[in-house]
């Protein structure tokens, strides 16, 4: 049978989502295929940013933030140092991945989005996509299938400026969160940043260059966060999942364009996932009523600049251990320095203010 839809997205995560509504509330007819069934999970931190709850509010999706966890801010703890700022303004939500995918899932089905589950995507052709045997006409085409993107490949956008990974693994925790932040814990090449995520549970998620380390030893290099854990029991089993930092030539050919992971990401340890996400899928709408993917693309650029200019930083202080010290000696001896970065991150501060931000930090490293 043959069916015929405005856009088409491959790929029914949350960027998938996130798309399918923004071009649904432009009036466009949109279908999502997906070969999974949902909710669907995966490894992330869990946590959402102030920012990514205004992209969100901005299409029109709401978030569960009332059954999530409240956070005020980020803290930082490594190198014999703590340092925390709280946010602007607003505050963010630690929530289940399962929770969240769940919430985006019944708002696409509620705009009107017809969502094919369990229909694996094949192949793409110049107007058409070909899914469990059936040729489905569209005018355009959005690649919504996360780091391993295949619509990549098939639109010949696969092309990187950059492309690096490390390796995650996370699980949750029953055990009364004891901070109102998101916290992370700087180690040796490797991180491990907590969320909670409801009154009695967090989420603990590590990050390293290594993939054959599991959370249990990660643990056991950093002994406080270990001892505040005690003997709290798993309440999820452990999930992996591979975090790059990747930029690509081009997100968007003729009639295809790329969002979300598929169209190139930051490290998780920024936290921008969603953001950038949710940001992508208000800038693809616009494009898509327009006809033009160049706006998008130029959209697309501007979006990833913030992030990828704090994973930068995030990732300098990650590789080289006397940046890392000094870089965490002077935010605990200056936090008003690390107050501007954390407004400079969820996009409280001009570009020039961000970058006035920086060097100020950098003069505190040398001079410290």
């Amino acid at each position: 049978m043959m069916l015929a839809t405005d856009v088409f997205v491959i790929g029914g995560g949350p960027a998938g989502l996130a798309a399918a509504i923004a071009a649904r509330s432009r009036g466009l007819r949109v279908m999502v295929a997906d070969g999974n069934r949902p909710p669907i999970d995966k490894a992330c931190g869990e946590g959402l940013m102030p920012d990514a709850i205004s992209a969100a509010g901005r299409i029109g999706i709401v978030l569960p933030v009332s059954e999530g966890f409240h956070f005020r801010g980020i803290r930082f703890h490594g190198e014999g140092h703590s340092v925390a700022a709280d946010f602007p303004s607003g505050f963010g939500v630690g929530c289940r991945r399962t929770l969240l995918h769940g919430h985006l899932v019944e708002q696409a089905a509620r705009a009107g989005v017809e969502m094919l589950w369990s229909t694996p995507v094949t192949g793409i052709e110049q107007s058409a996509v070909l899914a469990e045997g059936r040729r489905i006409e569209t005018r355009w085409i959005i690649g919504a299938d996360g780091a391993g993107s295949r619509v990549r490949r098939w639109a010949g956008l696969d092309r990187f400026t950059r492309n690096s990974r490390r390796f995650a693994c996370r699980r949750h925790f029953a055990v009364k969160p004891w901070t109102d932040f998101m916290e992370i814990y700087w180690g040796d090449a490797c991180q491990i940043y907590l969320t909670p995520v409801s009154p009695d549970e967090i989420c603990v998620a590590f990050i390293s260059r290594t993939p054959e380390v599991r959370l249990a030893e990660a643990l056991r290099r950093f002994p406080e966060l270990e001892s505040r854990l005690g003997s709290a029991l798993p309440s999820s089993k452990e999930r992996g999942a591979v975090t790059a930092t990747s930029r690509l030539r081009a997100v968007a050919r003729d009639n295809v364009a790329l969002v979300g992971d598929a169209s190139g990401s930051v490290d998780a340890i920024t936290g921008q996932g969603h953001c950038q996400a949710f940001q992508q899928a208000e800038a693809l709408a616009g494009a898509l009523v327009a006809g033009d993917l160049t706006r998008y693309a130029a959209q697309h650029r501007r979006i990833a600049f913030r992030p990828a200019a704090m994973a930068d930083l995030m990732l300098t202080m990650d590789r080289w251990p006397p940046i890392r010290r000094r870089a965490l000696s002077a935010m605990a001896a200056h936090p008003q320095s690390f107050a501007s970065l954390l407004a400079g991150h969820v996009g409280s501060l001009t570009a020039p203010q961000l970058a006035a931000a920086g060097l100020s930090l950098g003069w505190q490293m040398m001079v410290g």
